[in-house]
């Protein structure tokens, strides 16, 4: 019966109900839509650090984080297989690299890159190079002298496929090593800086110039699932205890993201909260006056014997039924947003250079998290509830001489 009566009474004045409705549907649509917007800037952040040479656990000499050098790579990389295949999962990847420091130049330019030397197939795989090629054609293991630069940087060169690009770096001797490849294939990336500071070559090209041998400056894995980074690295970091090996997840080797991952997910929060506070005072306003509107019922109500805590109830559960139905419709409204955006996302091309500088991707889409849309309906059912419960404290204190008495 308080569940049918409160039903009706929201509808006795369809325009009041109205108003608090959209007030909930706005303000759980923006909490969702937005939310995800949030959470798709900082997972297109983490997307595109994994993809950039980062992966999702690396493993380098202990020195090698502080002084990427040649005299700080790992001598036997051979000896790791076998660690590697007994304690990743199957499905992980993982791939040896040499990546240097290095002076790039042609008959015009000169400028500094990161020199890195990849073994081809499995590159691919691991990083966004295997699929960037956009001109020409992918590294072969076999070709010595070919080389992968990115679209800005062949701009700034004024060059194209198959000029030659001489690189410079020190080799393991300390002399300066000298070498000049042909362009075979123009990349391009999700950021502009990656196509300026990085050229590819094959692996063993890179160590044949820095006289190496079968030494490698990084091994770079590529997990399923980000979340196991941090237990796989402990794990490898244990079972390599006995050699002079770093193991560092992606957290550990992209502090700066770390933290922006916890700042979202605090500004996430916050966003729901102030959306919540501005739609709140409208909830209590229109609350409020709906009480004052009810006075005379409500004092009629008690002079016949109605305690103050069913008249609470009774307030309350005609506020619960319009929450629940505004976090229906703006939780609908919300998904078919995202929906909507998933398919082009929203494009920040235009706005490149600030994009760039946040580490953001260029096109944003909306990601919903599970866990974001239960704090947003959470925030949304409970707090409401209780702004409720001052009217609703309001009406029950009202005495029948004092409803009469109400003009």
């Amino acid at each position: 019966m308080d569940l049918r009566i409160a039903w009706r009474n929201i509808w006795r004045n369809p325009r009041r109900t109205g108003v608090i409705l959209i007030a909930v549907i706005i303000g759980v649509w923006s909490m969702v839509f937005l939310g995800a917007l949030m959470r798709g800037i900082v997972e297109g952040m983490v997307h595109h650090s994994i993809d950039t040479l980062t992966g999702h656990i690396q493993i380098h000499q202990t020195d090698y984080p502080d002084d990427p050098s040649v005299d700080h790579s790992i001598e036997d990389p051979s000896e790791l297989e076998a660690v590697l295949s007994r304690d990743l999962s199957p499905e992980s990847r993982w791939t040896q690299r040499v990546r240097v420091t290095a002076v790039a130049n042609n008959a015009r330019h000169t400028r500094g890159v990161t020199l890195v030397g990849i073994t081809p197939q499995r590159e691919a795989r691991v990083s966004f190079i295997g699929t960037a090629v956009t001109r020409g054609r992918y590294l072969k293991s076999e070709d010595p002298h070919a080389i992968l630069v990115g679209q800005s940087l062949a701009d700034q060169f004024e060059t194209v496929l198959g000029h030659k690009l001489i690189l410079m770096s020190q080799d393991a001797s300390g002399q300066i090593a000298s070498r000049a490849f042909r362009i075979r294939g123009i990349f391009q990336a999700e950021m502009e800086a990656t196509e300026e500071n990085y050229v590819f070559v094959s692996r063993q090209a890179a160590q044949n110039m820095l006289e190496l041998g079968e030494a490698v400056s990084e091994i770079a894995i590529r997990l399923p699932e980000h979340g196991a980074a941090e237990q796989t690295a402990q794990r490898l970091q244990s079972s390599l205890a006995d050699r002079d090996l770093s193991v560092r997840s992606w957290r550990e080797a992209r502090p700066l993201l770390s933290a922006y991952l916890h700042l979202y997910d605090m500004f996430i929060l916050i966003w729901f909260i102030v959306v919540f506070v501005a739609m709140g005072f409208g909830i209590v306003n229109t609350t409020l006056m709906a009480v004052f509107e009810r006075m005379h019922e409500f004092g009629l109500l008690k002079a016949l014997g109605m305690r103050p805590g069913r008249i609470i109830r009774g307030i309350l559960t005609e506020a619960f039924f319009i929450l629940v139905l505004g976090m229906l419709i703006g939780n609908l409204l919300g998904f078919m947003s995202c929906w909507i955006l998933s398919f082009n996302g929203i494009d920040l091309s235009a706005l490149a250079e600030g994009v760039e500088y946040a580490g953001m991707s260029r096109v944003i889409f909306p990601v919903i998290r599970f866990k974001d849309i239960v704090s947003a309906n959470l925030v949304v059912s409970l707090l409401g509830l209780l702004v409720c419960l001052y009217p609703a404290v309001k009406a029950a204190r009202f005495t029948p001489i004092q409803a009469m008495a109400h003009t």
